[in-house]
């Protein structure tokens, strides 16, 4: 992703709160895999499933 602007790299939408994140550097390796924008979302998202 060397010489993107900003504005041009790769969003996804968390499932969780609903806002748009774009493409990290430390998820470089791992863009697919990639779901939730932060660790709060993704420590909800489980706690969701396990209640319900």
């Amino acid at each position: 992703m060397k010489g993107v602007k900003k504005e041009h790299l790769p969003q996804k939408t968390c499932p969780v709160c609903g806002r748009p994140f774009s493409w990290r550097r430390k998820w470089e390796r791992d863009w697919d895999s990639v779901v939730y924008c932060s660790k709060r979302c993704r420590a909800r998202a489980k706690s969701e499933r396990q209640s319900g």
